[in-house]
């Protein structure tokens, strides 16, 4: 069941985010999957933090999303950050622990503080 939360930032925030995610500069991604029922092509906008060798993602509502689990179910997705699309091919779910150091500041010390994200991918860019 989608929360009150979680319908408005489907339906009218992340509307209002895809204006970000062309910038060059800042944390907004836009992640490109395809349904897993029903196939159809996706684009969702996340915030994104560069690792070596791929992304950062802290998974705000947890690894049932509709863009993650679709993600996972195809093995891949594209994933737009700072006008240029990576392939992405891996997903390696991380501990809170390990992930939040490897987020900049500010984030890092708002992902402490707040305790409520306790779900982190590494997100992979194909070889």
């Amino acid at each position: 069941m989608m929360t009150p939360i979680r319908h408005f930032n489907k339906h009218f925030l992340n509307k209002l985010l895809r204006q970000f995610v062309n910038l060059p500069f800042g944390p907004f991604a836009l992640v490109k999957h395809v349904g897993r029922k029903s196939g159809k092509a996706y684009e969702t906008p996340i915030m994104a933090f560069p690792i070596q060798g791929g992304f950062m993602i802290a998974l705000t509502y947890g690894p049932k999303t509709d863009w993650y689990q679709n993600a996972l179910a195809a093995g891949n997705c594209k994933l737009v950050w700072h006008q240029k699309e990576y392939a992405i091919n891996r997903f390696e779910p991380i501990e809170p622990a390990a992930a939040v150091p490897l987020f900049p500041q500010p984030q890092r010390t708002i992902l402490k503080s707040l305790g409520l994200v306790h779900d982190f991918v590494k997100m992979m860019v194909a070889d």
